[in-house]
């Protein structure tokens, strides 16, 4: 359950488009004055550093982040999360990655608290070392899932819950469906966005039907491929399950996505954008 390190996988394709879909969905919280909490239930370091020996083993980085982090043709809709990338390497070389905690983290605002939960013990004690003497952030050592019981609804009653878990273990599609249902109950006006590889279409039709019969409303699907559908040699694409986008976000999202198929993919690349279930 522990052997999982994103270190091998930072600033991949699957990084990209759940990075960027990240910091629109923290951009559309902020819209609003009230303050919101944002609940990151499988944190990983934090931040990456992409000169570091996993990193470097197969180099994934390669054909994710350093495909487009320079673009001048980039939509506007990934300027936040550029943004954030082009900050942490200001030489002009590709050395240092943002997780979710620290693309979070620079899109807060004074008023808003984070919640990061890690259960590697290692990845924790890093996590909490990168947070050290930030104000309104706790770093919790928890399985994730848990997390959603211990900390949902939070006091601002506004929210964000990242739920990206590794799948390195077999039943993940099924306890993120649980998970969905137990976060929905106890925070149904929460954002929610969920994270999950491109398996066999017959998994990800189960999958769909079984979101689809959850009784939760307002679920986006969101899904980027950069290998055909038969492709087996490695990770042929991903998908974000989003569950009350704020408004807009659907139509900025295809674009995105859209953009960064052609960007990422240019011979195999498509993207797909779809409410699962409406209002």
């Amino acid at each position: 359950m522990l052997a999982y390190r994103h270190q091998f996988h930072a600033g991949n394709f699957a990084d990209v488009m759940k990075h960027a879909l990240l910091a629109r969905l923290l951009v559309g919280l902020s819209r609003k004055d009230a303050p919101y909490c944002y609940v990151d239930t499988h944190a990983g370091l934090g931040r990456y550093d992409l000169s570091h020996p996993w990193s470097q083993k197969n180099a994934e980085h390669a054909s994710g982040v350093a495909q487009v982090w320079q673009r001048s043709d980039a939509p506007a809709e990934l300027s936040a999360w550029l943004d954030i990338v082009r900050a942490m390497n200001p030489n002009g070389r590709l050395e240092h990655y943002p997780g979710s905690p620290e693309i979070a983290q620079r899109l807060r605002r004074a008023a808003d608290r984070m919640v990061l939960s890690e259960l590697n013990p290692t990845d924790h004690a890093a996590l909490k070392a990168n947070m050290a003497g930030v104000r309104g952030v706790s770093v919790i050592l928890q399985d994730g899932y848990k997390t959603l019981s211990s900390h949902l609804p939070p006091a601002e009653r506004r929210g964000l819950v990242l739920l990206d878990s590794s799948f390195d273990r077999a039943g993940e599609f099924t306890r993120l469906v649980q998970a969905v249902r137990l976060a929905h109950e106890r925070f149904a006006t929460g954002v929610m966005a969920v994270w999950y590889p491109l398996m066999d279409p017959s998994a990800m039709r189960r999958f769909e039907r079984s979101l689809h019969d959850s009784g939760v409303r307002r679920i986006l699907l969101l899904e980027l491929s950069v290998h055909p559908e038969d492709w087996r040699e490695s990770l042929r694409g991903c998908g974000l399950i989003v569950i009350n986008p704020p408004y807009g976000f659907d139509r900025e999202a295809r674009g995105l996505l859209a953009w960064l198929a052609t960007a990422l993919a240019p011979d195999a690349g498509s993207s797909r954008v779809q409410w699962l279930v409406s209002e």
